[in-house]
């Protein structure tokens, strides 16, 4: 008991990293996904560099046996949130070694798909590899991870690093992957699944491996249409090599955020595997963009604490930017400024927390942070910026940075007054209006769209001259977009020759405008508003296709029969809202039964959270329910991602105020499963 009182007061007073040093692990992994478990034996390589009496490992909900020091018996406490080694560590070299098991409660996701199939995906950004990995919440904690993964050899497995043995060991693969860097445990990542693999090098000469399903190999161009563009485009902009010896990017179900830069590998959601017209509304490109710029700004310096964050997902987002203005041009990157300069003015109303504060908003961290170095940037130059950028990478590679390690970088190359810019930028929540029109001023499309939100309070009849002048111009897309969204208000007869010519335009952005903000739609408008029906934009048809519905019931059957056999985005936006408005069109069919078990079937598990969630939607909205609908429901509240999960119990608590839907509720518990059954059970049980 003595060991355990000496920890508490050694360790209270700094971190483990003081006085113990953890360099590698290498791991050999058995997943069950029947069981949905890990189980595996882990050797760790320490340094102790002061003499402590208990080392710590964080390790959640796990079950541990052989646990050994230099291959003696170890004496060892299992918190369920951490293995504790208790022992007389002096100073020098020791290996740990365990075996483990657990069930992972997060961090690890086991997603069933069709014919029996499974994904399963990591995300532990944050402090959560250690629900399915014994390793360390701290990020300054960096070793390197070598896992050994044994699984069935129908499937592909990924780890971080480069694979370097792949055996068959009767029906499965033993797969074993190396890294030669340190990283933080939050960066380890497993995906297992059917994928097709395409291979690429880069300039540098980097593997660069691309992933999808089969069922989207013809998808493959349109959703790394820009990667190998971005890759090299980032490692001639930043001056600093790739840090990591590969690059894969993996599109996996159900994922709980757009990306993750894993190192080495990118998991992405698969909103993002898209056919050329699903590009045009949404693509892969800032995601892409984004998490590879991690790789240098997270993986490979790690900011050492929250209230340096910024250090990650600030410089992450700007160069994402910067990437897309290499491939997008100029005007969209000073659009996309002037668009997070506005949200961050309007959050500031209400959002009293800056930039270095570890509670800070996500908009602040990614935003802000990003506008911060555009600032920087401009203000000490480019020549000057990236040469700190280089140097900054390169002292601090592998290790973990704060705020004020960059600054002394940038204060080598400038004499830039970096207080000023502290507090303005990064401790204060008010945006520096005036410095930021001053930079976004020097472009001329910029230049037009501040004209005209001055406009904004100005009576139409004042300045339409003004707006049909810029709609004939040439322009870029966003300030006629801006102008459409200023007149949503407007009579229409004062603005129908403003939404003719944006019409007019062929631009798909601007034509979205008009089909968003004309949800009634006068006749005489009619056949203009109808041509939305044909543009190659998913998004613009669906909100066309429910508006023209909604608005002339008279056409409805001719709307319904030229769209019969539209599917969508890969969440089948456009067939789920079909079958809804087709069974809610009064004499369109004959037989409805067929129609309506293929929408229920939409918001089954056999289908992502994304396509669920739009078909529940749908089903609630138009009063098709059905027992199997309130099933599919109450599952929802199960799923691991936290957003449909809360559609699912804020939808449930809204038809729970119904009797008749309380009653339904009621009767279908005895058919659920044990954690739908809980679920439900505290929904019923909440006052109303």
């Amino acid at each position: 008991m003595k060991y355990i009182l000496l920890f508490f007061t050694v360790l209270g007073f700094a971190q483990q990293t003081q006085f113990v040093d953890f360099k590698s692990v290498s791991a050999q992994l058995k997943i069950n996904a029947n069981e949905k478990s890990v189980s595996g034996l882990a050797d760790y390589q320490f340094e102790v560099l002061k003499p402590v009496d208990t080392i710590n490992i964080d390790a959640r909900n796990m079950e541990f046996s052989k646990v050994e020091i230099n291959q003696k018996r170890a004496v060892f406490i299992n918190t369920g949130k951490q293995l504790q080694i208790i022992d007389h560590f002096q100073k020098g070299k020791n290996q740990l070694t365990f075996e483990y098991s657990v069930k992972p409660k997060q961090a690890l996701y086991f997603v069933d798909i069709e014919n029996s199939e499974v994904q399963i995906w990591t995300q532990g950004q944050g402090r959560y590899t250690s629900n399915w990995f014994p390793s360390f919440d701290d990020v300054n904690e960096k070793l390197i991870f070598n896992l050994g993964i044994l699984y069935n050899k129908d499937y592909q497995v990924l780890s971080n690093g480069i694979l370097k043995e792949k055996t068959e060991n009767s029906n499965q693969f033993h797969w074993q992957y190396q890294m030669k860097k340190p990283m933080s445990s939050y960066l380890l990542m497993l995906a297992i699944g059917k994928f097709d693999k395409r291979e690429f090098k880069s300039k540098s000469k980097i593997p660069l491996e691309y992933y999808v399903e089969p069922k989207d190999s013809d998808r493959f161009e349109t959703t790394y249409r820009y990667s190998k563009r971005i890759f090299d485009f980032l490692e001639k902009e930043i001056g600093v090599k790739y840090p990591w010896k590969i690059n894969r990017q993996i599109p996996v179900r159900d994922f709980l955020y757009a990306g993750m830069e894993n190192t080495t590998t990118t998991l992405f959601a698969t909103r993002y595997v898209v056919d050329s017209v699903g590009f045009e509304d949404r693509n892969y490109t800032n995601v892409d963009a984004h998490e590879l710029a991690h790789h240098w700004f997270g993986d490979l310096i790690t900011a050492e604490n929250s209230t340096h964050h910024w250090l990650q997902e600030g410089f992450a987002t700007y160069y994402a930017l910067l990437a897309e203005r290499e491939i997008f041009g100029e005007d969209y990157f000073y659009s996309k400024l002037y668009d997070t300069a506005q949200q961050i003015k309007f959050a500031s109303r209400t959002d009293a927390i800056p930039v270095l504060n570890a509670k800070a908003s996500s908009l602040t961290f990614y935003e802000k942070g990003a506008w911060a170095l555009f600032v920087l940037h401009e203000s000490i130059g480019d020549k000057a910026f990236k040469k700190a950028i280089k140097n900054y990478l390169k002292k601090y590679g592998y290790q973990t940075v704060n705020t004020q390690d960059f600054f002394d970088e940038i204060k080598k190359v400038s004499g830039f007054d970096l207080n000023k810019f502290q507090k303005t930028w990064l401790e204060t929540t008010a945006f520096d209006t005036p410095t930021a029109n001053a930079l976004l001023s020097k472009n001329k499309a910029i230049l037009v769209r501040l004209e005209v939100d001055k406009l904004k309070k100005t009576p139409l009849a004042e300045k339409k001259d003004y707006f049909l002048k810029i709609l004939n111009s040439d322009v870029y897309y966003t300030v006629k977009k801006a102008i459409i969204d200023q007149i949503e208000s407007e009579k229409y007869d004062a603005k129908k020759e403003l939404l003719l010519l944006a019409l007019e335009s062929n631009n798909l952005k601007i034509r979205q405008s008009v089909a968003e903000t004309m949800n009634v739609i006068p006749e005489d408008f009619r056949a203009a508003y109808e041509t939305l029906l044909d543009d190659k934009s998913y998004q613009t048809q669906e909100i066309a296709l429910y508006f023209l519905w909604k608005n002339f019931p008279e056409r409805r059957t001719e709307y319904l029969n030229k769209s019969q056999n539209w599917i969508g985005f890969n969440e089948y936006n456009l067939r789920t809202l079909w079958l809804s408005l087709a069974l809610s069109t009064t004499n369109y069919i004959d037989n409805p039964e067929t129609l309506i078990l293929e929408l229920i079937a939409f918001s089954s598990t056999k289908y992502e959270a994304a396509t669920r969630q739009n078909a529940l939607e749908k089903l609630i909205g138009f009063e098709i329910i059905n027992d199997q609908v309130l099933s599919n429901l109450v599952n929802a509240t199960t799923h691991h991602m936290w957003q449909f999960s809360k559609f699912g119990r804020d939808t449930i608590r809204l038809l729970l105020k119904n009797p008749e839907k309380r009653a339904s509720f009621e009767r279908i518990l005895t058919n659920l499963n044990p954690d739908e059954k809980f679920q439900l059970n505290r929904l019923l049980a909440e006052k109303s």
